[in-house]
C-alpha cells in the first residue's frame, strides 16, 4: 500500500511470468463466470469492469477478476478510479504455447 493525495491505495499483485503455473491457470477458468469474463476480454480487447458481460453482482465480479490477476491470466490497470482488464496473452503463450487460445477455442 502506498498513499498519494491522501488516500491510501493498494498495490495490485501480478505474478511474474515465471511465477504463473498452470495448476492457477486451469483453476481459475475452471469456473464459468470467470471463463466468460476472459472469452469477452479476448473478444473485445482491453475493457473495465462495466464492460464486462457478466450477471453477478459488483463484489462477485471483483472476487472473479482478482483470481484471474493473481493466476497470471488478466492485467489490470487502475487509472483514476477505473480498472481496465486485459489479458496477458503473450506471457501466457511464452509460458504455455497454444494453452488460452485452445481453451478459450473450446468454449466458443
Amino acid at each position: 500500500m502506498f498513499q498519494r493525495g491522501g488516500r491510501i491505495l493498494k498495490i495490485l499483485y501480478h505474478p511474474d511470468k515465471a511465477d504463473i503455473h498452470l495448476s492457477s491457470i486451469l483453476y481459475a477458468l475452471s469456473d464459468p463466470v470467470r471463463l466468460s469474463i476472459v472469452a469477452d476480454i479476448s473478444r473485445i480487447g482491453e475493457c473495465t469492469c462495466g464492460g464486462i458481460d457478466a450477471n453477478v453482482v459488483k463484489s462477485t465480479l471483483s472476487h472473479h477478476v482478482r483470481t484471474l490477476r493473481e493466476a497470471g491470466v488478466l492485467q489490470v490497470r487502475v487509472q483514476g478510479t477505473q480498472r481496465f482488464l486485459s489479458i496477458r496473452s503473450a506471457e501466457l503463450e511464452e509460458r504455455f504455447p497454444g494453452l488460452l487460445s485452445s481453451i478459450l477455442n473450446a468454449y466458443t
